[in-house]
C-alpha cells in the first residue's frame, strides 16, 4: 500500500505570536506551529515549562537570525502562587517535600514584596536547562543528584500583588532575561516562613510584544491553510525595541556587499537596518562611528 505524498517543506518567513497551551514543551508547541504552517525552518524565543501558557514568539524562515535578541529581552508574567507547600522543582508539576501551616496575611505579603525589587540573587532550581559539564540540571535532577549553583543576579522591574485567597495569591512581575520566576515564588514563600510553589505561570509580554496579539494552536488549525500566512508578522517585528535606521541606496549596497558604511553612530548601538526596499537587518556602531552588518536577512 503506498503511502500518502508528504508535500514538501516551504519557504516562510515571519514571526508567529503563539499563545502556547499547558501541558505540553514549547518545543512541542513550536513544532505544531511548524506543521500548521508547512515551514522549512522554525525556531522559537524563550522556552516556557509545560506548566506555562502565554506569549511564545515562533520564529519562521529568516525571522530565525533574530530570535536570540529576544532571548535577552525583558518580559512579564502573571503567576499564582500556593503558599504552604514546597515542592522539589517550585511549581505544581514536583514532588511535594514539605507542608506547612500558613500565618501570613495579605498585609505580610504586601509588605513582602518590595524587598525583591531590584537587582537580586537567584540560585537557579535543579529542574532547569541550564548545563553541568554537558548535561541539563533537570537530567541530573531527575536521577536524584543534586549539585551546587551558583547564584546569578537578576533584575526585577516591578512586582505588584492580585487576588488574595488565604492560602494563594496572584502577583504580576516584569523582570531581566535569566530570571526564574519559580524561584521567585518560592523565596517569597521562603521569607513568610511557609514555603510556598508555583501553581500556574503566564507569560503576558516578551520586549514590545503582548499577549493580546498571540492566538492559539486550535485557532490556527480552524483557519484555511492559504489565509494562515496572513497571522504573521514581518521578520522585524522582534525588533521594535531597537532604533530604526534608514540608509541611502548606496549605503544599503554597501552594507549588502559586507563593507562598512561611516554615519557617526553611538558605539556598540544597535539598529534595525532599512533600504529602500524594505528591512535589511541589523547593525551595530563600533567606536569611531562605522555601522557594520550583524546580520542580514537572505532576501536582502
Amino acid at each position: 500500500m503506498n503511502k500518502p505524498r508528504r508535500e514538501p517543506r516551504r519557504k516562510v518567513d515571519g514571526v508567529l505570536l503563539l499563545d502556547k497551551p499547558p501541558g505540553i514543551s514549547s518545543n512541542a508547541a513550536l513544532q505544531q506551529a511548524r506543521r500548521l504552517f508547512n515551514a522549512e525552518k522554525a525556531g522559537h524565543t524563550g522556552t516556557l515549562d509545560p506548566l506555562a501558557t502565554g506569549l511564545l514568539p515562533v520564529c519562521f524562515g529568516e525571522a530565525t537570525k533574530f530570535s536570540s535578541i529576544l532571548l535577552d529581552a525583558d518580559k512579564t508574567y502573571f503567576a499564582t502562587v500556593r503558599l504552604g507547600i514546597v515542592t522539589d522543582t517550585a511549581d505544581a508539576e514536583g514532588r511535594v517535600l514539605a507542608t506547612q501551616p500558613v500565618d501570613a496575611s495579605e498585609a505580610d505579603v504586601l509588605a513582602l514584596l518590595p524587598r525583591f525589587l531590584g537587582e537580586i540573587e537567584q540560585v537557579p532550581p535543579m529542574h532547569s536547562a541550564l548545563k553541568r559539564d554537558g548535561k541539563p540540571l533537570y537530567e541530573l535532577a531527575r536521577q536524584g543528584i543534586e549539585v551546587e549553583r551558583q547564584p546569578r543576579t537578576v533584575t526585577i522591574y516591578s512586582l505588584e500583588m492580585g487576588a488574595w485567597r488565604g492560602e494563594s495569591f496572584d502577583f504580576t512581575v516584569a523582570c531581566s532575561k535569566g530570571t526564574y520566576v519559580r524561584t521567585l515564588a518560592a523565596d517569597i514563600g521562603a521569607a513568610l516562613g511557609c514555603g510556598s510553589h508555583l501553581t500556574a505561570l503566564r507569560r503576558t509580554r516578551v520586549c514590545a510584544l503582548d499577549v493580546a496579539q498571540a492566538v492559539t494552536l486550535e485557532f490556527i488549525e480552524a483557519l484555511p491553510v492559504e489565509t494562515r500566512d496572513d497571522l504573521l508578522q514581518p521578520p522585524d517585528a522582534l525588533l521594535a525595541e531597537l532604533p530604526l535606521l534608514r540608509l541611502s541606496e548606496q549605503e544599503t549596497a554597501r552594507l549588502l556587499q559586507g563593507q562598512p558604511v561611516c554615519l557617526g553612530g553611538t558605539p556598540s548601538c544597535r539598529s534595525r537596518l532599512f533600504g529602500p526596499g524594505g528591512f535589511i537587518g541589523v547593525g551595530e556602531f563600533t567606536a569611531d562611528g562605522w555601522l557594520k552588518a550583524k546580520r542580514l536577512i537572505a532576501t536582502a
